[in-house]
Order: C-alpha cells, then sequence, then structure tokens
C-alpha cells in the first residue's frame, strides 16, 4: 500500500510517498481503508520533536519508532478480528488512532475497535476525518476540565482553529453565552459558528479589559497564566487546550500551585479519546450542533505541503488530507 512515511524527526521535506506492507489484523482490531485523514498540532509535535519529551512519549528518543503519522482516521471497513462484533467489512467508520501508534496517512491502517465508532450518516469522509482528536480535546476541556454551565460566559481562545471552531459550537450546545478570539479575517466565521461576541486580538487584549468569564479554553494560548488569573471571575477555570511550548511547560508546572482551593483554577486537557465521546461528538454532528470547518484538503501524495500550510497558516479549521477519492 502507499503510506507517507518519515526514517527521522524533522521538517516536513522528511516525509515521503513509499510502498510499505499491509497492516496486519489481530484479535480485537478492524483494517479501515482510510478515505480521508487530518493533521493535528499532535501529528506535527511528533513530526518534528520540536517538544523533547514527544521522543520519550512515542518511545523514540533517536528517531521515530512509528513510521506513518495520523491520528484521524475516516474510511471503510475492510476486515475485522474475530473477537470484534460491533463492525463488519463494509461499514463506514470514523476515530482516533493517535494513542494506538497513529498510522493513518496510509491507504489502510489497522485500528483497535475500541477507537472507532460508526461515521455520522450526514457529514463526507473528509469531514469526518476532521472531527475526532479536536472535538474531543474541546468537549472533555470545556466539560470535563472546565465544568461548563449554561449560562455561563465562556471565552475560547483559538477560536478559528480545529479544536477552536469545535469549542465555540460545542459551549453553544452546552447553553454557555460564547466569546471567541480570533484575528480579524476570522471574525465572521466566529459569529457564523454562533459566537454571541467575538474579539480581535489584534486589536484588543481580552485579558486586560476587565471582563471577567466563568471559563476560558485557550486553543491556542500564549498569555501568561497571571494575565489568564485575572481575566477570570472568582470561581472562574482557565483551561490550556494548546499553545506555545512555554505556555504548557508554565501551565503544567505552575497550574495548581496558582489554583486557589476554592476559586479560581488554571488547568489543561490532553484528550482521551473513547467511544462514549466519539458517540457524543457524532450525535453533536448528526443533530446539527456542529458542523466540521475545513481550510483545505489535500492529496496523500501532497501530505508535506500540507504539512507546510499548517506550519505557516492559522488554518481556518482544519487540513484534510484525502487518501481515497469517492
Amino acid at each position: 500500500m502507499k503510506a507517507i512515511a518519515y526514517e527521522k524527526y524533522g521538517s516536513p521535506e522528511v516525509l515521503h510517498l513509499q510502498e510499505v506492507e499491509n497492516p496486519t489484523v489481530n484479535d480485537d482490531q478492524v483494517l479501515v481503508q482510510v478515505h480521508a485523514a487530518s493533521i493535528n498540532a499532535a501529528d506535527w509535535h511528533l513530526l518534528t520533536a520540536d517538544i523533547f519529551l514527544v521522543r520519550l512519549m512515542a518511545g523514540g528518543l533517536l528517531k521515530p519508532k512509528n513510521k506513518i503519522l495520523g491520528a484521524d482516521v475516516a474510511g471503510t471497513v475492510e476486515a475485522v478480528g474475530r473477537n470484534v462484533k460491533k463492525f463488519q467489512p463494509g461499514d463506514a467508520v470514523f476515530g482516533d488512532v493517535f494513542g494506538h501508534g497513529s498510522g493513518s496517512f496510509a491507504e489502510y491502517v489497522s485500528v483497535p475497535a475500541s477507537a472507532l465508532v460508526l461515521k455520522p450518516k450526514n457529514i463526507s469522509f473528509e469531514q469526518a476525518a476532521a472531527v475526532p482528536l479536536a472535538a474531543v480535546t474541546a468537549l472533555q476541556g470545556l466539560r470535563d476540565k472546565g465544568n461548563i454551565e449554561s449560562g455561563q460566559k465562556v471565552l475560547i481562545q483559538g477560536a478559528s482553529g480545529g479544536v477552536g471552531t469545535f469549542a465555540v459550537q460545542i459551549a453553544k450546545s452546552f447553553g454557555a453565552q460564547v466569546t471567541a478570539v480570533c484575528s480579524t479575517r476570522n471574525l465572521e466565521q466566529a459569529r457564523s459558528l454562533g459566537a454571541d461576541h467575538v474579539i480581535d486580538y489584534t486589536k484588543e487584549d481580552f485579558t486586560t479589559s476587565g471582563q471577567p468569564y466563568d471559563l476560558i479554553l485557550a486553543a491556542n494560548g500564549y498569555h501568561s497564566l497571571a494575565d489568564y488569573k485575572r481575566a477570570l471571575t472568582p470561581k472562574g477555570i482557565y483551561v490550556m487546550a494548546g499553545g506555545t511550548f512555554a505556555q504548557m511547560f508554565q501551565t503544567l508546572l505552575l497550574g495548581s500551585w496558582m489554583s486557589e482551593r476554592n476559586g479560581k483554577k488554571l488547568t489543561g486537557v490532553s484528550a482521551k479519546t473513547n467511544q462514549k465521546d466519539l458517540l457524543t461528538v457524532k450525535d453533536l454532528v448528526e443533530t446539527g450542533k456542529i458542523n466540521p470547518v475545513i481550510d483545505r484538503c489535500y492529496p496523500l501524495s501532497e501530505t508535506a505541503e500540507a504539512f507546510r500550510y499548517f506550519e505557516k497558516v492559522h488554518a481556518k479549521g482544519k487540513v484534510v488530507i484525502t487518501v481515497k477519492q469517492n
């Protein structure tokens, strides 16, 4: 089969289209013919190892252990292991394989059955591939870490990216009053996704405006923790879902220390994708409460160029890799 593989950490130039062996399927796995995948920040970190801890977490200190990237997958079931009862060949599925070695930038991938659910019928494979990791990150950040409630004032920083576009819509589905922070060119998109208020970060700094928020989810955080804390209500919660390495490191080291026993809380979210939450976002898609936003689609052979675009441009939503033309 054809796959985008890499032998060493580095820039998108290390990615190459290659012929590799088809994956095998064990008793608890599903072989998926990949129709589409999408790029996430997690893929970028695994490609470049720009955060050194990635090398330890991914099991490859000097070179990548898993040669094929790709966390999100959408496609059709080709074969199932003998213990798999929920799926059968021909089923349209989607899911997240980041915690299972990745591998969706290829024509086929072997996936634990627990990492998949049936694809929403009302969207394409490309749209489905844009959903899993980003939508579940937004859901878990808002619901599990942020304890979101109806009527709260919720601010989404980085509201135009993959996680941010889902976060705006998911926060609205919970009945929150949503403020979206993005650049000038993305203000209308944020409004179209349901944001009640928009802030152009090139003209205004929400951390100094004096307006407090019950919940701040930073999909692209770059302010100091002190700035975020200042922008919270007395019992408000700040959740970091993505941002600069300095921001992530600061939240990891200082978030608990700067939090208050019965007051403001500063924490982060690292998505743990599971079937239950995939079913939740599937339901949100099928009921029209969230819609995937896609900036660009690239064929599998141009995956390196897709990564270059992902790196240099603040994409409006997700960058998708089309593997099988439908």
